[in-house]
């Protein structure tokens, strides 16, 4: 196994830890300062979440540079990412953190996006990544890290940042999914007949 398919098992491997840390029901000590508090095992937890969501950027870079790029890596990249997101939302809907409708739309759109892959891998055509993709990745690992953090330093300010980013990774979470569908629309067979 090649270097980036092992740091993107690692991603995997950390899904299970940052759930611990954030859902075990163990009193941990917390950081208090006037009206903002944060518990230990949320700090921890978002640092591994920064690291492990890092490591997408790393495996791929490495697999291109070393020309690496195999069919496992490419079936454990999306699942990695999928896997740590939607991990990580419903924590965060069980922490009650997130409304479950953002969790709900985020992760819905993952699996009708996998679902035009696969069709479209039947075809043989291969979706090509959108830049609408990268800005929903990036606005909803933004949104984790806010509500992680407790929405650290805006809660100081009064400015729910975590709440606004949620929105945000929601719409652009939508806008994607259909922008994949609507340029691939192609690859779906709506004739019956045909079948």
């Amino acid at each position: 196994m090649n270097l980036a398919n092992r740091i993107t098992l690692a991603r995997i491997f950390l899904v299970p830890i940052i759930m611990f840390f954030l859902l075990i029901n163990v009193k941990f000590p917390h950081v208090r300062i006037e009206q903002f508090t944060i518990t230990y095992n949320q700090i921890i937890a978002a640092l591994i979440f920064i690291i492990a969501a890092s490591t997408d950027s790393l495996d791929g870079y490495i697999a291109r540079k070393r020309k690496l790029v195999t069919n496992l890596g490419k079936l454990l990249d999306p699942l990695a990412d999928k896997l740590l997101v939607s991990a990580v939302l419903i924590s965060l809907v069980e922490m009650d953190k997130l409304d479950a409708w953002i969790a709900i739309v985020i992760i819905s759109r993952e699996f009708a996006v996998t679902g035009l892959r696969q069709i479209a891998l039947l075809e043989g055509t291969v979706m090509a990544a959108s830049k609408w993709g990268k800005w929903k990745t990036a606005t909803q690992i933004t949104a984790i890290i806010a509500l992680l953090i407790n929405n650290f330093p805006f809660a100081f300010i009064d400015f729910r940042f975590d709440l606004v980013a949620s929105w945000i990774a929601a719409i652009i979470t939508l806008y994607s999914g259909f922008d994949y569908f609507i340029k691939n629309k192609h690859v779906i067979n709506f004739d019956d007949k045909k079948q």
